[in-house]
């Protein structure tokens, strides 16, 4: 006798716990410094806090701090009862099981996560015993850049609530004499001002900075809760027209070349601006004002080109003019009538760009390509590979290719590996208030080339970092590091050969200084050089393919190893007390959104096939898929029916499972007793030339259960719809729960809703989040609006506008828009209760959006099985 085998495939069902935070009232930070030391522009910081459990049970403790972006965490330890537990920094694979288990946690495996423009979050947890104290010290390092004429050191300070014993102390040497220094940010501000003290003695500096717990509350970001803002240390050292600083010591060297009164070089520069339709609305007009202020921003004797592009493009002149007032004049009027339109082809428009350049060769003159796009390529030459090799033969190494990605939606990665591979750089903008000042602030770091063809030479030394610039620019720095061979300081001869306006210079004097060969001087050398050596490694790695790309990998593993640093090929396993679990830490890429355990209102992990769902899981061993209690070898509810369950004892079927993406539909009341359905749709593709996803009309699903309500427990009802429309799947969830409703990844938005718990409830509270500081909490009652320490309440009837996020209540819905995406948010009233149910009434354009708002259809198929 044969029997029927459903298998069914379930492409990505998106749904997580909502977590909550340890409750931070029940333990004293008594204790918090930040101590930094910077020793030739490379910064080692330490975060040191000190944490009593003051209750009489055992508590959660958590330590939670940001760190710059371009920092590489090199140590973390926690001291608990004499005790030392160390994190270990160990390659990707190794750290496995701990990655394995982190997930199933529902958490990410990454417990650091991308913050805003330039921050990283750090986040871990132990627990500690009655009246027993913790600490925790995580140490970072990172060579700090100079940009636009001086050095940025940022600390973050937010330990959660006003510290007694609060100290932040930064000591600066800088062996070419330290030329200012200012403290700026805003922990500066108001009465913080006073407990600032700033000492400058020839190369020396100390910024020491001590707020009482009354002054912790009182900066422009400051509460009750205590910090919660930066301190920037602005410096620069002196400059001259030599060679520059050298550092050197047993083995090893850093040399910081960035001469001064050198004659400015003339440009040839090609504005490529796109003008998709995705750039509607504040981009285009952020664009529009930023290229004004950058024309009028030229010289006299540059030439300059500006083409616009959608589909098609659009020059305002076919070749290179002289920056004169009539010319610029002109540029300005195209400027402002700029509009969005069409689709992005960016191979045409990077490579008309490179044309223009190419048929405008000015001896004595630097040429610059500088492409500003919100989105990937959609048409014309769409393949990646293919675009990034066009542009390679095109430019021929002749000048840099600078590529701006505005926004989240960008495919940064693709522009950074196009930059990289021809000599330029690539920066995100962030969609904020400011773009047009991130726009002008990063022309003027490229806006008055002084060197081009700048070869660093060095005699007696070995794996060194990268030597050749094709420029260099006022306000910036060349850094180089090396090994010296065989030790032989004597031997060692650097020296860098350019090009001035249009004749070959050498820079030969030097005032370098031989450090003595004490531990401390030889590490911290050697730390820059691995430092330097580690992130140019990963730079070259996204340019290459085939053995080239592994070998280059595999090195900057080799050296992440070797100098514990965690970077994307590494992680750390932050060891704990036994029956802890273990955290598993690394470093996110730009653009990468992660999360681990985070607070209901900030986005929330994938539920995988090893997480459990209110005890009942997907378990790809058996096949399971939860459902609400029923009998025993019953199965799971379907609108049609009962739909076989796992094998069990007297019977039943097996259910192979995957997954897969929904979309979420309008909820259906009538019998549905003590549940709820959301009731998926597929929003088909439509057309490449349409560029767009289609949107169908709500389906109301129409639901029998087979079993009374007064049996059933408390539970929310899931409809999946699928491909075959006449078997739906259902499973159930029980009690309150955040689900995430959804999650941009390459934006700072998402939305989680919180399930109530009652028998006809839908969810009680929404909440969208804008950035790490910034969210929108929706409940029946009204709207909250929290921006950092600062919380507001608004009734929603006048337009609320948070980041590029707006809201607005009309009667019973709640419209939020997020640019290409909108979600209306409506109040539903059942038994004289009201609850919130969301809809998404245009999905956004990226493919990645991830969460039950964006879920898709399952799909499954019925194959015939025998005995």
């Amino acid at each position: 006798m044969e029997r029927a085998v459903v298998q069914i495939t379930l492409f990505g069902l998106l749904l997580a716990l909502g977590t909550t935070l340890p409750n931070k009232d029940d333990w004293d930070i008594y204790s918090f410094h930040i101590n930094s030391t910077v020793n030739s522009r490379y910064a080692t910081t330490v975060i040191t806090s000190r944490v009593a459990n003051r209750m009489d049970v055992s508590k959660e403790i958590e330590f939670h701090v940001r760190i710059p972006k371009n920092a590489f965490i090199s140590k973390f330890k926690m001291l608990i009862d004499g005790q030392e537990y160390d994190g270990v920094v160990k390659a990707k694979e190794q750290a496995k099981q701990q990655y394995a288990q982190a997930v199933s946690r529902g958490q990410s495996a990454g417990l650091v996560s991308s913050v805003g423009r330039t921050l990283e979050e750090f986040k871990t947890s132990v627990t500690v015993a009655a009246h027993k104290k913790v600490t925790f010290e995580l140490t970072y390092e990172e060579l700090l850049k100079r940009r636009l004429g001086k050095y940025e050191l940022q600390i973050h300070a937010q330990p959660m609530q006003p510290v007694k014993d609060f100290k932040v102390d930064v000591y600066i040497n800088e062996n070419a004499g330290i030329n200012f220094i200012e403290v700026k940010g805003g922990l500066s501000t108001n009465a913080m001002a006073n407990a600032i003290t700033k000492t400058h003695v020839d190369k020396q500096a100390w910024v020491y900075f001590y707020p009482t717990e009354d002054q912790q509350k009182t900066c422009d970001s400051c509460g009750d809760q205590g910090m919660n803002g930066d301190l920037v240390i602005v410096y620069d050292v002196n400059r001259d027209t030599s060679l520059g600083d050298i550092k050197r010591s047993a083995g090893y060297f850093v040399h910081h070349f960035a001469p001064s009164n050198l004659p400015r070089i003339p440009k040839n520069v090609v504005f490529i601006i796109d003008q998709s339709g995705s750039m509607h609305g504040r981009k285009i007009t952020q664009t529009r004002i930023a290229l004004i202020h950058i024309l009028n921003d030229l010289a006299e004797d540059d030439h300059f080109g500006l083409i616009t592009f959608d589909s098609d493009i659009f020059h305002w002149k076919r070749e290179l003019v002289q920056a004169n007032k009539e010319n610029l004049n002109s540029a300005k009027t195209f400027a402002r009538g700029i509009t969005d339109r069409g689709a992005t082809d960016i191979n045409r428009a990077v490579l008309e760009g490179a044309r223009m350049l190419n048929a405008h060769p000015r001896e004595g003159s630097a040429s610059i390509l500088i492409l500003l796009t919100d989105g990937d390529p959609t048409t014309g030459e769409t393949n990646l590979e293919r675009i990034h090799s066009n542009v390679r033969r095109v430019i021929a190494d002749k000048f840099p290719l600078y590529c701006l990605g505005f926004g989240f939606d960008v495919n940064f990665e693709f522009l950074e590996k196009m930059s990289l591979q021809n000599n330029g750089v690539a920066r995100r903008i962030y969609e904020d208030s400011d773009a047009d000042l991130q726009l002008t602030g990063f022309y003027e770091e490229v806006a008055t080339p002084l060197l081009t063809d700048v070869t660093m030479i060095y005699i007696g030394a070995n794996n060194l970092t990268q030597t050749n610039f094709s420029l260099y620019y006022n306000g910036s720095e060349i850094v180089v590091a090396g090994q010296i061979t065989d030790n032989e300081i004597e031997t060692f001869t650097p020296q860098v050969i350019a090009v001035s306006t249009s004749k070959r210079v050498v820079f030969s004097e030097t005032n370098t200084t031989v450090d003595s060969t004490g531990t401390m001087s030889d590490s911290h050398i050697q730390r820059v050089w691995a430092y330097l050596t580690v992130k140019q490694l990963l730079e070259k790695e996204l340019q290459l393919s085939g053995p080239e790309k592994e070998n280059v990998k595999n090195e900057a593993l080799r050296l992440s190893l070797k100098y514990s640093f965690v970077t994307p090929l590494t992680s750390m396993v932050v060891t704990k007390p036994q029956g802890e679990n273990t955290d598993v830490l690394h470093k996110p890429k730009e653009g990468e959104r992660q999360t681990s355990g985070l607070p209901f209102g900030q986005p929330i992990g994938r539920l995988t096939p090893w997480t459990s769902l209110s005890g009942k899981g997907f378990s790809p061993a058996s096949g399971s898929i939860p459902g609400p209690p029923v009998t025993r070898g019953q199965g799971f509810y379907t609108a049609s029916g009962l739909l076989p369950g796992p094998p069990v004892a007297g019977g039943g079927l097996s259910t192979q499972v995957d997954y897969a993406d929904y979309d979420l539909m309008m909820p259906d009341y009538g019998g549905m007793g003590t549940g709820y359905a959301i009731v998926p749709t597929y929003k088909p593709t439509i057309a490449a030339t349409d560029g767009g996803m289609g949107t169908q009309d709500l389906i109301v699903a129409t639901y029998e259960p087979t079993i009374a309500a007064t049996d059933a427990p408390l539970y929310h009802r899931f409809l999946l719809k699928t491909v075959n429309q006449s078997l739906p799947l259902c499973f159930d969830v029980s009690g309150d729960v955040g689900l995430k409703l959804l999650h941009h990844p390459n934006r700072e938005m998402s939305v989680n809703g919180e399930l109530d718990s009652v028998a006809h409830g839908g969810f009680k509270r929404i909440v969208i989040h804008v950035k790490p500081d910034q969210h929108i909490e929706v409940d029946t009652a009204g709207i909250t609006v929290r921006d950092g320490q600062r919380v507001t309440s608004h009734t929603g009837q006048d337009l609320l506008t948070i980041g590029s996020v707006t809201v607005i209540r009309r009667n019973k819905e709640i419209d939020v828009a997020a640019e290409d995406s909108r979600m209306v948010i409506l109040v539903q009233e059942k038994d004289g209760e009201e609850f919130l149910w969301p809809v998404l009434r245009q999905r956004p354009s990226d493919t990645s959006v991830t969460g039950i708002l964006a879920l898709k259809p399952a799909v499954y198929e019925e194959v015939q099985q025998g005995k």
